[in-house]
């Protein structure tokens, strides 16, 4: 008897205990608190937890996912009684409306104080005049139209140097070297004796006047001027000298030459070029090929005189494309009144397309996706409409503060719509975390449904 009482006095304050530890314990979710659905990381959406907390994969913040009735609650005036069924959640994302809707994304909500905390941004689709502007690098050359080298055209040996070294100024017709040909000799006293045979025989003229073109032909070939032949043609004297002449004014490119070294005909003696215009080889992407045009004008700027800027022109453009680095080489003229530019130097090409007016969006507004584009339409009250659009060129602009850059739209988006501009990624994490709670939703009901037709068809068991 004594063992019952004590085993009830036992139970009764058992019972008085877990009475006590349940009143003690935190109420339940606030009125606020009821509208989270569950937690989960923006960087890691398979991460659910029903409290706060941070990620276990990156260690982040947990941040609410609300039900849809919370956002309704938000946009609707307060005392709307709207009602909030299992499968009630939020708006399927890009991935799960695509499939149900014929590859069109729907609306989600993200909640305005939210999307304040992770910094959302909007901006609108405006009109705006295409800037298009193509930057490469290049090298400067020599314009190949006037480089002129003195190659040797007969034996002989080299006799007097008036120029020695790379660099030096000439002028036109400004000697540059002297040669000893005895070959040279014979072939003017050849012309000398064919211009007296004619002085002295009129009748035979249209024999010999074939044979003086000849001559004179050959003294051309070997380098001799005109004025030089007609010297001879006056004198009737022979030289064994051949005095070589700079054909323009400009500098001296090279001199293999050396003073009293003999030469064979076709070596190299002297080389000039004129600086006047130099040639300016670039690159441009294959991509950039269709936006270039021969005449077309381009700005240039070099580490060697930097804050000037020099203006040239596209000449020529090569038609073929490196299979390696996908560019093409282009041609630039520009001109060197100054004789500031030498050959080597690198120099900045920019090249400015005015590619009329379009609708234009920043940058940062637009998600690629691979195949396609997507930016965030601003519906109100929270609500976001992702929408593939096709973007054109982008292009950089100068404002008040600064540089700024846009995309060009050609479909997908009307002039003045809002779209998101900053936190994109965030947003589009948001989206595929309620894509996926509904998808979750969609597939717990329809379980929920086939196991509940499955026991009302089941008869019922007996009570044993």
């Amino acid at each position: 008897m004594k063992s019952i009482l004590i085993l009830r006095t036992l139970i009764l304050s058992l019972l008085v205990i877990v009475a006590i530890g349940a009143c003690n314990k935190p109420a339940g979710n606030t009125g606020a608190d009821s509208n989270i659905d569950y937690y989960t990381c923006t960087m890691h959406p398979s991460v659910h937890s029903k409290t706060p907390g941070k990620c276990p994969i990156c260690s982040m913040d947990l941040v609410p996912v609300f039900k849809k009735v919370a956002s309704a609650n938000t946009s609707a005036a307060k005392g709307s009684d709207t009602s909030a069924k299992p499968d009630s959640a939020p708006i399927p994302s890009q991935s799960a409306s695509a499939n149900a809707q014929g590859n069109k994304p729907g609306e989600f909500s993200v909640p305005i104080e939210r999307q304040q905390q992770i910094g959302v941004t909007y901006a609108s689709a405006k009109r705006r005049p295409i800037q298009l502007s193509i930057r490469s690098v290049g090298v400067l050359e020599p314009n190949q139209g006037r480089i002129f080298e003195y190659v040797a055209r007969v034996d002989g040996y080299i006799q007097d140097l008036k120029v020695t070294s790379p660099g030096e100024q000439v002028a036109a017709s400004q000697p540059l070297l002297t040669v000893y040909s005895p070959d040279l000799r014979s072939t003017e006293q050849e012309l000398a004796n064919l211009l007296s045979e004619r002085d002295r025989s009129g009748s035979s003229r249209a024999t010999l006047d074939p044979l003086i073109e000849s001559a004179k032909r050959r003294l051309r070939q070997w380098n001799v001027s005109d004025q030089e032949i007609d010297s001879l043609e006056k004198s009737r004297k022979a030289s064994e000298t051949l005095v070589l002449r700079s054909p323009f004014s400009g500098i001296v490119e090279e001199v293999p030459a050396k003073q009293g070294m003999s030469v064979r005909a076709g070596d190299r003696l002297v080389g000039v070029m004129n600086l006047s215009g130099l040639w300016l080889w670039t690159d441009f992407y294959e991509n950039e090929v269709g936006l270039l045009r021969i005449g077309q004008q381009v700005e240039i700027t070099l580490p060697a005189f930097p804050g000037k800027k020099f203006q040239g022109q596209i000449s020529a453009i090569d038609p073929r494309l490196d299979a390696m680095k996908r560019t093409t080489r282009v041609r630039i003229d520009l001109g060197n009144p100054e004789d500031q530019l030498r050959p080597g130097m690198f120099a900045n090409v920019e090249l400015k397309i005015d590619g009329g007016e379009g609708l234009t969006i920043p940058v940062d507004a637009v998600l690629p996706t691979g195949a396609r584009s997507v930016v965030f339409v601003d519906k109100g009250s929270g609500n976001l409409e992702p929408r593939f659009i096709r973007v054109g060129r982008s292009f950089t602009q100068a404002d008040a503060n600064g540089e700024a850059s846009y995309d060009e739209v050609l479909d997908g988006l009307s002039e003045g719509e809002r779209v998101v501009s900053s936190a994109n990624f965030l947003i589009d994490a948001e989206s595929r975390i309620q894509g996926a709670l509904k998808t979750w939703n969609e597939e717990s009901g329809a379980k929920e449904g086939s196991d509940k037709s499955k026991s009302m068809s089941q008869p019922p068991q007996a009570l044993k």
